[in-house]
């Protein structure tokens, strides 16, 4: 759903970039907390995972594709506020050296993938968590649904930007058709893929999931004369990845990047998809960043394809967790100057 340059008239675009660069800023301000349990190391994996898995379109029929976006899965992993930052982060990458989304669109994209499904995927795991059982196995099927509902509500956001400052005159009701009824579709893929994240990271590391900081079971303690208490934790999970656990992390996602990428989908993307069908594409405009030795997510100069996307990839993955790494320190450090 990378929206190009072109779509919004200038005001729109405006607004939206105004939207996130204070989400942006609210989120550096609220992460600290986040970081402090999860550990700013994990905020950067989950930022390479995310731009990672982005690039292996799926197929989900009649000549179109679908993607993870990824919010309500960053939000379960690291927490809502620094899931925008992971988010941004992603978004940042892409279109700065991928010229996938464009520059002036970056505030859109960014409130429509990296806001709006990090809180609509965020809140509506917490609030599925309060009908499950109270253990951690139950954040699984929570960020699911979270996942599954997160992007059609961000399609519906796209077509409410468009209502205001859409480039091209098209019925809007078809729009919010098409739009919510393919990214449904997408949504679909989006939580197999998070359930597929979270069950694995659940089944061996339960500790780094920030969705399930308070479903801790109580401890039950046996004092000497075999008497036993029972005790709810004080503190939330709060464990940073172990070297082990970060490599293995990092080495799933270099491979999802600079192999699994090269078997995805090359059909248009939902948005792409109806923007063709109902004729607005046209208004899009070559990003800035086109010109980008890695524009279309290959390395310039290489002519073979499969090399070229795979080294584009995995320099993605290296940048992207850099970034977010050096975005989570930044959030820690500005919470130790306000305290």
């Amino acid at each position: 759903m990378h929206v190009p340059d072109g779509f919004f008239d200038a005001p729109t675009s405006v607004a939206t970039g105004l939207i996130a660069a204070g989400a942006v800023g609210f989120s550096l301000q609220r992460a600290n907390r986040e970081i402090r349990e999860t550990g700013p190391a994990l905020a950067g994996l989950t930022a390479a995972f995310v731009f990672a898995v982005q690039m292996v379109n799926f197929p989900v029929g009649a000549g179109t594709s679908g993607h993870l976006l990824g919010g309500a899965l960053a939000a379960a992993l690291v927490g809502p506020w620094s899931a925008v930052l992971v988010m941004s982060t992603v978004l940042l990458v892409q279109g700065l050296l991928f010229a996938d989304g464009g520059l002036t669109a970056l505030g859109t994209n960014i409130t429509l993938m990296g806001l709006i499904t990090v809180l609509v995927g965020y809140f509506l795991t917490r609030a599925v968590l309060k009908a499950l059982p109270r253990r951690v196995g139950s954040v699984v099927p929570a960020a699911t649904v979270g996942a599954l509902v997160s992007v059609p509500v961000a399609a519906l956001a796209f077509t409410g930007l468009y209502a205001i400052g859409g480039a091209v005159d098209i019925p809007l009701s078809k729009l919010a058709t098409a739009m919510v009824g393919w990214h449904i579709l997408v949504g679909i893929g989006e939580a197999v893929i998070t359930a597929a994240v979270l069950g694995a990271v659940v089944a061996t590391r339960p500790d780094l999931v920030y969705a399930a900081r308070h479903l801790q079971q109580d401890l039950v303690l046996v004092d000497a004369d075999g008497n036993t208490s029972t005790v709810s934790p004080d503190r939330p999970i709060a464990a940073k990845p172990a070297g082990r656990s970060l490599g293995v992390g990092i080495a799933v996602t270099l491979v999802v990047a600079g192999g699994l990428s090269l078997f995805a989908s090359a059909h248009p993307d939902g948005l792409e998809f109806v923007g063709a069908k109902l004729g607005f594409e046209t208004a899009a405009k070559s990003s800035a960043a086109a010109g980008s030795p890695l524009a279309d997510y290959g390395v310039s100069g290489i002519g073979n394809s499969e090399v070229s996307g795979a080294l584009a990839g995995i320099i993605g993955v290296l940048v992207t967790i850099v970034l977010g790494l050096a975005l989570a320190k930044l959030a820690s450090l500005r919470a130790n100057k306000a305290s």
